[in-house]
C-alpha cells in the first residue's frame, strides 16, 4: 500500500551514493594520486570516500521570527568506475526548503595534479515522485569529466521555512567519512534540545560556546567507517548515528514563545491545521449516503464498520504534497464529490460520516514502522508520516485506515503495528496509545491436502483458507489478476509446493474480496518427477512446504531484520497409500519451541492413510544481529525434518 507523507523531507545526495554500491569496481590503467592509492587501500571495499562532510547551520532572530539557513560542504573520492554513473546528480527542494546557491566543480587528476571543471547547466524539474500533486522540485546536473580516482566538491544552501522542519544530521553512511563537521550558530535567545540516536559507539567530540550574542554548537567525527546496505532493515534511521535537533523555545524581549518544547507544542500546531475543516454543513448526498448505510445497523461498531468499508472501497487514495497542503485534510464534502484523496482526506470524510451518524471519530497522526521515533523523544514533523482516524467503542480504540483496501474494522495497517498514535481530543487534550500487534493467529494460512501416486506423478486436491494481512496481501494482488491466464499463473507462482513442477490444473474461489470473511481456494494440482522409486519401494517427502527456510537471514549479516506481520501456517495432508503397499518407514514427530516461532511436525497412519501435519508459528517482527543467530541455528536443526521421507515397500 502506497503510504501518504504528512511532510516534505529534504532529499539530499545519500539515495543517489547508496545506488553506487550496486557497480562492480574494475582496474584501468591511469595515473592516480596518491591520496588515491591510500584510500583504496584503506576502504577496498569501498566505490567512494567522502573527504569532507561540513554543515553550517545558522538560526536567528529577525523581525521577532526564527529564520534558519543550512549550508552543505561535500566533498567525494571516487575509487572505481562508479564515478561514471556519479556524475548525474540532483538536489531536492520545496516550499518548505528553498535553495538558495548552489556550485558544484568536478576534479580530475592529471599531470601530477587535480585539475578542476566547474557544472555551469543546472536544469531544475518537477518531481511528482508518487504523488499526484507534489511541490517538491529538483536541481539536477553533470560533474565533468568524472573518472576512476577524480573527485567531486558540492556546495550549496538553502533556507528552512519552519523552525519545526530542522532535519537530522547524520554522523554516518554507506560509504566511509574521513571527517564530519556540524556548527550550530544560534542566537541565544534561542533554546534547543538535542536528541541522539545511536551515537554511544560514537567518539563525537562535542562543543558549545558563547559569541557576540550567539551560542554555537559543534559536533566533529573522524574517520568513519561505512555502513553495510542490507534487505529487510526496519529503518537505517534505528543504524545510522544521528542528532535531531529541536527547537523548543524562544524569548522576545521577557515573553517566551514556545515552538517544540514538548508533544503539547507539536499538538498544538497540528491541531491549528485542522481545527477549520468540516465547518460547513455537510453535502445533503452524503447525509444520504450515510443514512443508507446504517439505516439497518443497530449497533455503533456495526454503524462503524459499514461507513469504514464504504470509504476504504470508493475514496481512491491519491497522495499530494503541496506545503502545508501536506498537513491539512481537505473538505469532506470536497473528498466526497472526487471520489479521491490522501490519508488526511480519508480522514476527513471518514471523520464527518461517522459526525452525521452520531458517532466521535478522532483524527490520529502516527508514524510508520519507517520511524523509530516516539513522540515524547522527538516532539517534531518528522516523528509522524500518516494521518488516520480513531475511534473509542465499548472500551476499545479502532484504527482505522481508509487508504487500504479489505482491512477488516479490527485491524490496523500493517506498517503501524507497534506505533504510537497522536490522537486529538479537542482543542486542547490529546491522548498517545500504542497501536496493537496483531497476533499470529489473525495472519492465517491453513491448508488441507489430500494426495494421490500416479507414476512418478504426485496428484493433489488442496483446500487454503487465508485471513488477516495474508488474505489482504492476496486480494491487492489479485485485482491485477483480471483473465483466466494471469489468475492461474498467479496461483502457480503462491501456491507453489513440492518442486518447480508444480501445476494447477482447477481454481475456485469463496468470498473473494470479503472483508470479515475468510478467503478460500479450492483447487487441485499435479506434481511431475516427485515421486522416487527404487525397486519395490516408493519415497515420497511429505514436507511439500518449507516456509519456515525464508525467515534464514545471512551469517554475517550486521543490521535488524523485519519482516511484515507475524503470522501462522496450518497444513494438514493426508496421503493415499497406493494398492498393494504398506508402509515401511515412517519419520518421527518432531517439536520445536522457542521464543521466535513454533514449529511442528508430525505423522499418523490411518486406515491406509498417512496424515501429516505441519504448523509454524511465526512470533517476531524484528530481529536484531544476534537474535538472528539465534534464530538461524533453531532453523538449521528444524530444517532437518524436511528432508525425512515416507517409505512404502510393495507387499
Amino acid at each position: 500500500m502506497a503510504q501518504c507523507t504528512l511532510q516534505q523531507i529534504k532529499t539530499g545526495n545519500f539515495l543517489t551514493l547508496l545506488l553506487l554500491s550496486v557497480f562492480i569496481p574494475c582496474h584501468v590503467e591511469a595515473q592516480l594520486s596518491a591520496e588515491f592509492e591510500l584510500n583504496k587501500n584503506k576502504y577496498p571495499e569501498s566505490h567512494i570516500v567522502r573527504l569532507l562532510d561540513e554543515v553550517v547551520i545558522s538560526v536567528a532572530l529577525k523581525n521577532d521570527e526564527i529564520t534558519i539557513e543550512q549550508s552543505f560542504t561535500e566533498e567525494d573520492l571516487y575509487l572505481d568506475n562508479s564515478a561514471t554513473y556519479g556524475s548525474k546528480r540532483a538536489l531536492n527542494f520545496s516550499a518548505f526548503f528553498e535553495l538558495n546557491s548552489v556550485e558544484a566543480t568536478s576534479y580530475e587528476f592529471d599531470n601530477g595534479k587535480y585539475k578542476a571543471y566547474k557544472v555551469e547547466d543546472f536544469i531544475e524539474k518537477d518531481e511528482l515522485d508518487n504523488s499526484f500533486h507534489d511541490d517538491t522540485k529538483s536541481l539536477n546536473f553533470i560533474f565533468p569529466k568524472l573518472s576512476v580516482g577524480g573527485k567531486t566538491k558540492l556546495q550549496y544552501s538553502e533556507n528552512v521555512k519552519n523552525p519545526r522542519f530542522l532535519s537530522p544530521i547524520y554522523f554516518g553512511d554507506f560509504f566511509p567519512i574521513q571527517k564530519k563537521k556540524v556548527t550550530l550558530i544560534a542566537d541565544k535567545n534561542i533554546e534547543f534540545r538535542f536528541q541522539e540516536f545511536n551515537t554511544e559507539d560514537f567518539d563525537i567530540v562535542f562543543s558549545k560556546k558563547e559569541k557576540r550574542g550567539n551560542i554555537i554548537y559543534t559536533w566533529e567525527l573522524s574517520n568513519v567507517d561505512r555502513f553495510k546496505s542490507e534487505a529487510n532493515v526496519p529503518t537505517y534511521k534505528r543504524v545510522l548515528p544521528h542528532i535531531v535537533p529541536i527547537i523548543t523555545n524562544y524569548k522576545i524581549g521577557d515573553k517566551k514563545i514556545s515552538v517544540l518544547n514538548d508533544v503539547s507544542d507539536l499538538y498544538s500546531w497540528y491541531y491549528s491545521l485542522v481545527k477549520d475543516i468540516n465547518t460547513s454543513a455537510p453535502d445533503p448526498k452524503l447525509v444520504a449516503l450515510v443514512n443508507d448505510l446504517t439505516k439497518d445497523q443497530e449497533r455503533d461498531i456495526e454503524k462503524v464498520r459499514a461507513i469504514y468499508y464504504w470509504t476504504q472501497k470508493n475514496i481512491k487514495y491519491i497522495d499530494f504534497e503541496y506545503a502545508l497542503g501536506g498537513f491539512i485534510p481537505r473538505e469532506a464534502n470536497d473528498v466526497f464529490n472526487k471520489k479521491y484523496g490522501d490519508c488526511k482526506d480519508n480522514s476527513s470524510i471518514l471523520y464527518e460520516m461517522l459526525k452525521i451518524a452520531g458517532l466521535q471519530g478522532n483524527l490520529t497522526w502516527i508514524g510508520t514502522r519507517t520511524i523509530p521515533y516516539s513522540y515524547n523523544e522527538v516532539p517534531t514533523p518528522i516523528v509522524d508520516n500518516h494521518m488516520i482516524l480513531s475511534i473509542d467503542l465499548d472500551d476499545k480504540t479502532y484504527f482505522l485506515d481508509a487508504t487500504g483496501r479489505y482491512l477488516p474494522l479490527e485491524m490496523p495497517s500493517s506498517f503501524i503495528q507497534g506505533k504510537e498514535a497522536l490522537i486529538s481530543k479537542s482543542e486542547t487534550d490529546f491522548e498517545i496509545k500504542k497501536v496493537p500487534v496483531m497476533a499470529p493467529e489473525t495472519n492465517y494460512f491453513k491448508e488441507y491436502t489430500e494426495l494421490s501416486i500416479d507414476g512418478k506423478e504426485l496428484l493433489g486436491t488442496s483446500k487454503t483458507e487465508l485471513t488477516g494481512y495474508y488474505k489482504r496481501d492476496y486480494f491487492v494482488q489479485l485485482e491485477d489478476e483480471d483473465t483466466d491466464v494471469k489468475l492461474k499463473a498467479y496461483y502457480n507462482r503462491k501456491l507453489r509446493k513440492g518442486n518447480n513442477k508444480f501445476l494447477v490444473d482447477s481454481i475456485s474461489e469463496t468470498n473473494k474480496f470479503e472483508y470479515d470473511k475468510s478467503f478460500i481456494i479450492d483447487y487441485t494440482f499435479k506434481i511431475s518427477d516427485y515421486i522416487k522409486n527404487l525397486g519395490d519401494e516408493i519415497y515420497v517427502n511429505l514436507n511439500l512446504n518449507q516456509d519456515l527456510a525464508y525467515y534464514k537471514t545471512e551469517e554475517d549479516r550486521e543490521n535488524d531484520t523485519e519482516i511484515n506481520y507475524k503470522c501462522f501456517y496450518d497444513y494438514k495432508t493426508s496421503l493415499n497409500i497406493p494398492e498393494g503397499y504398506a508402509i515401511d518407514y515412517l519419520p518421527e514427530n518432531f517439536s520445536l519451541h522457542n521464543t521466535y516461532f513454533d514449529f511442528d511436525i508430525a505423522y499418523e497412519n490411518v486406515d491406509d492413510t498417512i496424515i501429516y501435519t505441519h504448523q509454524l508459528k511465526m512470533k517476531f517482527l524484528t530481529l536484531n544481529p544476534k537474535q538472528q543467530k539465534e534464530v538461524n541455528a533453531a532453523i538449521k536443526k528444524a530444517e532437518k525434518n524436511f528432508k525425512e521421507v515416507v517409505v512404502l515397500k510393495k507387499q
